[in-house]
């Protein structure tokens, strides 16, 4: 049975650097920044199979564009304990200690094309998206990152919403597939050209973006072929945004190798503006 905790003491600190160096391989957060951040309005919970910790998020205090949010900065999960609900339960569990903090809003990036992610951060936990960052971090060499453009969506999180705390799905029902793709000789999918001038003259409410379920997989198999996929999605999702839709799901595919973004116009979401 998974148990969770808040985290506060050095000694607790520790236990995350752990975390931290089994799933990214790299030197940990130092104990007295974590400390500093719990102790000025960050989080820090931890997951537990027994004595043992498996996983943790982390968060600090943010300020943006004249307002306070929770900037959730790291959730790491040991390998041998993901696929069990703890990422969404962590996500869960820090949301209802930042909203008791004070909070209305969390914030946190991720890679825009490990749809895993994106299947927890907008379909499940339904946060949203219509910042686009590139290159975010530079050049990462991290088993994860390595080979692709550090490129990152922004998600909000607005957490005593009802758009969060009493969704309700629109449907969407006719939206249209924005760029189409195709498999190629090894049958790999690849994403066809077209002109981001036509998105300038975008009108309907909804659009569907592809992406590949896997890019790990696929950046294994095709370096190139992912590059490409990060350079074409990166002009798709900046023109969009910049036209007024937003992220708000991920749509799996029962049986193909590529997902869909659903993106839809801003103004037809209840969140905050």
């Amino acid at each position: 049975m998974i148990t969770y905790k808040v985290l506060k003491t050095n000694d607790e600190m520790e236990l995350v650097q752990k975390v931290e160096q089994d799933v990214w391989g790299i030197s940990p957060i130092p104990t007295h920044q974590t400390l500093t951040a719990v102790k000025h309005g960050g989080t820090v919970i931890g997951a537990f199979d027994g004595d043992k910790i498996v996983g943790f998020c982390y968060g600090f205090a943010g300020f943006e564009n004249g307002q306070v949010s929770l900037c959730s900065h790291m959730l790491g999960i040991l390998p041998e304990y993901r696929e069990g609900g703890i990422g969404e339960e962590l996500k869960r569990q820090q949301k209802q200690l930042a909203t008791t903090i004070g909070y209305e809003r969390m914030t946190w990036t991720y890679d825009p094309l490990q749809t895993r992610n994106a299947y927890l951060n907008l379909t499940k936990l339904h946060g949203v998206c219509d910042t686009y960052i590139e290159d975010c971090y530079g050049k990462m060499e991290d088993g994860l990152n390595g080979g692709l453009p550090s490129d990152r969506f922004q998600i909000d999180w607005w957490i005593t919403s009802d758009y969060v705390n009493q969704f309700v799905n629109k449907g969407y029902d006719n939206h249209k597939v924005l760029v189409a793709w195709l498999y190629n000789d090894q049958h790999l999918p690849y994403c066809e050209d077209f002109d981001s001038e036509d998105f300038t003259v975008l009108k309907d409410t909804a659009y569907l973006v592809p992406v590949p379920a896997d890019i790990t997989s696929l950046k294994e198999r095709d370096l190139n072929l992912a590059i490409d996929w990060r350079l074409k999605t990166r002009q798709m999702f900046k023109a969009l945004f910049q036209a007024g839709y937003v992220a708000i799901e991920l749509v799996k595919s029962n049986d193909e190798s590529v997902h869909h973004y659903l993106v839809v116009k801003k103004n037809s979401v209840n969140i905050p503006q």
